[in-house]
């Protein structure tokens, strides 16, 4: 009785802050028997998944009204970083274009596309491996 007491306990306190260090000290369980269990027992397992979700989305929330109570106080790092990633138009972009009405690349042509597409990690690698064979034929 003693275990589910300290269990439900600690899925409180990982509601509260999704880190299970801290879950741990507040409710005197070492996080090598944490790790025991889950390894041991699917459902604490499962609960614990559920309560570090729960844990995250909690912060999340706080973390976007506070970003909001910023933009409010007209803070120009929020309203940035709101609009970077909240909206297309703010968004890094990668634009590449070019006046010649050939659709076939040049090598060096191809090669700056390569370059781009890695730099902007648009692309696994062995999309890369198409355009130098493409490039090449």
């Amino acid at each position: 009785m003693k275990k589910n007491k300290l269990q439900d306990q600690f899925f409180a306190e990982l509601e509260k802050v999704p880190i299970i260090q801290v879950a741990c000290e507040k409710t005197g369980v070492s996080r090598n028997s944490v790790y025991r269990w889950r390894r041991e027992d699917k459902m604490f397992a499962k609960k614990m998944d559920e309560s570090l979700a729960n844990g995250v989305a909690l912060v999340n929330d706080m973390s976007e009204s506070q970003l909001l109570t910023l933009i409010k106080e007209k803070n120009y790092p929020a309203i940035s970083f709101w609009l970077r990633h909240r909206n297309d138009n703010y968004k890094n972009k990668l634009e590449i274009s070019t006046a010649e009405d050939n659709e076939e690349l040049t090598p060096d042509q191809a090669k700056i596309v390569r370059h781009a597409l890695k730099l902007a990690s648009i692309t696994k690698s062995k999309s890369i491996k198409k355009i130098n064979t493409k490039s090449h034929e």
